[in-house]
C-alpha cells in the first residue's frame, strides 16, 4: 500500500508512437494508474496510435497530448516503451530528442526498455551510462559510449532499464519505486568497465512467435501497397514542384 500512497498524483509522460510494442505499454500504464498515478500518453500525432505484437498489428491507445503541447514541467517520470517501430520514429524526431534530454538534465526519472532505449542513444546521453535494452541493440548502445548489461532490470541514477517483453514482471515490479522515489540510486558504471558479450543467438521465443503468427490478409497487402504508392506520388510531386521552369 506505501507504493500506492507514494504514487497518487504522480504524473507520468508515456512517450510512443505507432508501432510501439503493445505489452511494453499497456502492462505498465495499468500497473501505474492502479498505483495512483496520472499518466498521459504523449506522441507525435493526434488520434488513436497503433500497437504491435512484435510485427503484428494490435489494438490502438489514445493520445492524450501531443509532443509539441507538453515540457518537462508538466511531469514528475517518463516511460519510453520499445517495439521495432515506435522508438525508430521517436529518435527521428527532434522535438522527442530534446525531450528527453531536458528530462534527463533535470534528474527526474526515466524508464525504458526493449527499443526504447535507442531514443536516449539518438538523444546523446548514453555515454558513461550502464544499462540494458533489447540484446539486439546492445551495439548501438555500446557504440554510443554505454556499459551495456545482459540483465533483467539495471538501475543507473535516473535510469530504469530492462530487456524487454521477457522481462515485464521484474521491470513493473521495480517501476513503481522507482518512481516512487524510493529505490536506491545506483552508481554510474565505472570507468573501464566492461560491457557483457554479444548474444550467440536470437531469442528462441521470437524464432517461435515469428514462424507461428497470421499471414497478412489481403486487405492488409492491399492497404500497404496503396499507402506506399501514394507516398511514392506524393514525393514525386514535391521533387516536380521545386523544378526550374523550362
Amino acid at each position: 500500500m506505501e507504493v500506492v500512497q507514494r504514487l497518487n498524483g504522480t504524473r507520468v509522460a508515456v512517450l510512443a508512437a505507432d508501432g510501439f510494442e503493445k505489452v511494453e505499454l499497456t502492462v505498465p500504464v495499468t500497473a501505474l494508474r492502479a498505483a495512483g498515478a496520472d499518466v498521459d500518453i504523449v506522441s507525435l500525432r493526434r488520434g488513436r496510435i497503433r500497437g504491435v505484437n512484435l510485427h503484428e498489428p494490435a489494438s490502438r491507445v489514445t493520445v492524450d497530448r501531443l509532443l509539441s503541447e507538453v515540457s518537462v514541467d508538466d511531469y514528475d517520470a517518463l516511460l519510453i516503451p520499445g517495439g521495432f517501430i515506435s522508438p525508430d520514429l521517436l529518435r527521428q524526431s527532434a522535438e522527442a530528442r530534446e525531450f528527453v534530454r531536458q528530462f534527463d538534465a533535470s534528474g527526474k526519472p526515466i524508464a525504458t526498455l526493449c527499443h526504447g532505449p535507442w531514443l536516449l542513444a539518438s538523444a546523446g546521453l548514453t555515454a558513461g551510462r550502464r544499462m540494458t535494452s533489447w540484446p539486439g541493440v546492445r551495439d548501438d548502445m555500446v557504440n554510443a559510449g554505454a556499459t551495456w548489461v545482459d540483465e533483467t532490470v539495471v538501475r543507473d541514477r535516473n535510469w530504469l532499464t530492462s530487456r524487454g517483453p521477457q522481462d515485464m514482471v521484474p521491470f513493473v515490479g521495480a517501476l513503481l519505486p522507482f518512481f516512487a522515489g524510493q529505490a536506491p540510486t545506483a552508481e554510474p558504471a565505472a570507468s573501464g568497465a566492461v560491457s557483457s558479450p554479444q548474444r550467440d543467438a536470437p531469442p528462441q521465443l521470437v524464432l517461435d512467435a515469428m514462424k507461428w503468427l497470421p499471414r497478412p490478409s489481403l486487405r492488409t497487402v492491399a492497404m500497404i501497397g496503396a499507402g506506399l504508392a501514394f507516398y511514392a506520388a506524393s514525393g514525386h510531386r514535391s521533387h516536380g514542384s521545386h523544378a526550374r521552369p523550362r
